[in-house]
């Protein structure tokens, strides 16, 4: 090690590192080690244009260069998934708003039973009777919020 340091690096060993942080990058989440491995890419390239660089003057250019990478990063980077407008995926109540269904039991203390489509979904909303023609108006996990359209209940 101390030949290597008192000769410098030589301008391939920052592209190993370069390529080792790429890998650790594909084996880890986040994009962090990308940008670090593009520092040492540059500082590699630097030592092979300026052979007399020390391996001092090497090291503070890619401590310089991954601050700068990751602090662009930072400020740059695309919104995360968690930051992005909710899309309702998985939350398959949400996609049945402003339905009209057909309660299957009375709602009774807040909550009943409404068929939709070829299932029946839990619903809570005003007391009403079995048969009785109501409207989605929201969704709490698998709970379908309900007012009444028809408060009779539908005689077929």
């Amino acid at each position: 090690m101390d030949a290597i340091l008192s000769d410098g690096f030589v301008f391939w060993h920052w592209w190993v590192l370069g390529f080792l942080l790429l890998v650790a990058e594909i084996l880890t989440p986040g994009t962090f080690f990308m940008w670090i491995g593009f520092a040492a890419f540059v500082t590699g390239l630097a030592a092979w244009l300026i052979p007399g660089l020390s391996w001092a003057g090497e090291i503070v250019m890619f401590a310089v260069l991954s601050l700068a990478a990751v602090v662009l990063w930072l400020k740059y980077r695309p919104l995360t998934r968690n930051d992005a407008e909710d899309n309702g995926l998985n939350q398959r109540g949400r996609h049945t708003i402003g339905r009209e269904l057909t309660l299957v039991s009375d709602i009774e203390n807040g909550i009943g039973q409404a068929r939709l489509d070829d299932s029946v979904w839990r619903v809570s909303g005003p007391a009403l009777k079995a048969g009785s023609l109501v409207k989605v108006i929201g969704a709490d996990g698998a709970t379908l919020k309900v007012e009444a359209l028809n408060a009779e209940p539908r005689h077929s």
